[in-house]
């Protein structure tokens, strides 16, 4: 579980067990038909939206194409009725079973694209398979009545019946959903979701998460999309693969709260009754007002509580202090041990944009526990050398090699878990999460189990001196802070060697000397680091070595003292009259 988890848990639980009594009193009472299918609705559209946010909410990638698993399970459990009269208490799991193999089939090629191009791609899916069914004779197909058994087919008289079905669903969802949230599977999509690049560099393997929240998602979208076959009983392609459907599960969510089990619960119970209410009423005045009061929702949401009603009403009314972090009594895994002689050697590395040649024929070695600095002026390809070593960008020439492994043509997440932590030169962090929950990513992304890797997390916190703020929601730390939580989460997969990217920027003295200080006990404990600074006076005190890179070319290399009285590296920094002036 998640740092943290336990209280969540409890609190979610209490939750589900008021709302689902509640919600089944209010049910058995009402005996109109048309409401008692509106009942009905709510909860169906509320696990559609739960596989929408499984998915979308916690990845940050926005799907236009859920439609193609909501309209699989339904095809699935009406098709299989019809030809093999399979009863539906077996063609809803087997719906989910080719809803989620589709969700592999459309994420393998698909999660090449970024942002919108995403986006998009997803909404050809449904489409597509809406026409083949068109084009196979699917256009509208009836469950055929079985009066001997009804309830072996999911055909009750009760309509109330059906209610408690959808009800029972929902709830399964919803325990999923909750456990999802609670567990690192939904700490590394939130990573993701926020900040893709940071949790890779930590060690998570994004596409892999995402693989396996789009497969979860696929199943549980077609599980409401075969209860959905069974209460109407009678399935069109349009009504099932159309736009209007993916539209509304994306639609409860947003309003509701993405990325919180409860959002797509609040949108769907209020925007399923409005939109179906005023279809009944208006629907043969104005055609597809469904849609209207849709599109309506989004601009009204977007304005008032862009993140949905769930987090604008705890953020106002609810928002607490966080929760005491216990500290976890997990055995650490042991560090790893020191080394002797050279840890990291890099020899001719190139990488080239178009004509430019950012990192040029560069070689250096690093020695195991000792403090290298890269310096240079800005431009000099410094930050491209680090995204070349661990994996962001390729080389185009050269070799890398940490202990004698090539880093070349590697993952970011596989440099990670060999050994290599990374910090950047903007801070990347993940804003909503608390200060643990950032740090416990990395623990994750070694591979650590969950109480193990909090356990690290907290060790490393305590390394660099933000043990008493492991509660705080990172958005709210300043920027010392920040800059020491991001060293911390790569202490926390336990590297062997720290590629610091500009870690004292944005500092003022008495904070700079605050990390030096770390950053020297790091080294006492016998850590590698490679760090890229600015600022020339804790250069100076901290780094053993220096290389020195100008136009992507070593300029020099050597004790820190000798190197920055090199006429070539005064030229470098400070231009030709400033040495002209300074041998006059």
């Amino acid at each position: 579980m998640r740092p943290g988890a336990a209280p969540r848990l409890r609190r979610d639980r209490i939750a589900l067990v008021v709302v689902a009594s509640g919600y089944l009193g209010v049910s058995l009472f009402v005996t109109n038909s048309y409401y008692q299918l509106m009942l009905t609705l709510v909860p169906i559209w509320a696990v559609m939206g739960l596989s929408w946010n499984l998915f979308s909410g916690y990845s940050g990638l926005t799907s236009f194409g859920h439609a193609a698993f909501f309209g699989l399970g339904a095809y699935t459990v009406t098709l299989t009725l019809v030809y093999w009269s399979l009863t539906p208490w077996l063609g809803i799991p087997l719906g989910m079973l080719v809803g989620a193999i589709a969700a592999f089939l459309i994420g393998t090629p698909t999660f090449r694209l970024r942002g919108h191009y995403f986006a998009l791609s997803m909404l050809a899916y449904p489409l597509a398979i809406m026409y083949i069914m068109e084009y196979l004779g699917f256009q509208e197909v009836s469950l055929p009545m079985h009066r001997e058994h009804p309830f072996l087919y999911l055909q009750f008289s009760d309509p109330r019946l059906y209610t408690l079905l959808a009800l029972a669903m929902l709830v399964v969802a919803l325990l999923v959903s909750i456990a999802a949230e609670n567990s690192r599977f939904g700490l590394a999509l939130l990573a993701i979701r926020q900040n893709e690049l940071a949790a890779e560099a930590a060690g998570i393997d994004a596409r892999t998460w995402k693989m396996r929240a789009l497969v979860a998602s696929g199943a549980m979208a077609a599980a409401s999309g075969g209860l959905y076959a069974c209460v109407l009983l009678v399935v069109t392609p349009d009504s099932v693969f159309g736009v209007l459907i993916s539209a509304q599960a994306l639609v409860v969510t947003l309003f509701g709260g993405v990325a919180t089990v409860w959002g797509p619960v609040i949108g769907a119970t209020i925007l399923i009754p409005l939109a179906e209410s005023l279809n009944a009423e208006l629907g043969n005045i104005i055609p597809g007002i469904q849609g209207v009061i849709y599109g309506l929702a989004i601009i009204v949401i977007m304005r008032l509580s862009p993140e949905g009603l769930f987090w604008t009403i705890r953020d106002r009314w609810f928002r607490a202090a966080p929760p005491p972090v216990a500290p976890s009594h997990a055995a650490l895994p042991p560090r790893p041990a020191v080394p002797s002689g050279t840890l990291l050697r890099v020899e001719n590395l190139s990488r080239s944009f178009g004509g430019l040649r950012a990192v040029d024929g560069v070689s250096f070695s690093v020695e195991a526990g000792e403090i290298l600095g890269i310096i240079g002026p800005n431009g000099a390809g410094k930050t491209t050398l680090f995204n070349v070593l661990n994996g962001v960008i390729t080389a185009n020439a050269g070799t890398a090699r940490l202990g004698g492994e090539s880093l070349l043509g590697r993952k970011v997440h596989e440099v990670c878990r060999m050994g290599v932590g990374r910090t950047f030169q903007v801070v990347r962090s993940f804003q909503r999460l608390t200060l643990l929950d950032n740090v416990v990513v990395g623990g994750y992304g070694a591979g650590l189990s969950d109480e193990v890797a909090i356990a690290a997390a907290q060790a490393a916190l305590a390394r660099v001196g933000l043990s008493d703020l492991a509660g705080t929601v990172a958005g709210r730390l300043t920027n010392k802070q920040l800059r020491l939580m991001e060293l911390a989460r790569a202490l926390a997969g336990q590297p062997r060697v720290l590629l610091l990217d500009e870690t004292l920027a944005g500092l003022g003295r008495d904070e700079c000397n605050d990390v030096l200080d770390v950053l020297q006990r790091l080294r006492a404990e016998g850590m590698t680091i490679v760090i890229i600074e600015h600022t020339m006076h804790a250069m100076l005190r901290i780094a053993d070595h220096f290389v020195v890179l100008d136009h992507g070319r070593v300029l020099a290399a050597g004790k820190p003292r000798d190197v920055v009285e090199q006429d070539a590296v005064i030229e470098a920094y400070l231009g030709k009259k400033f040495l002209a002036r300074l041998h006059a």
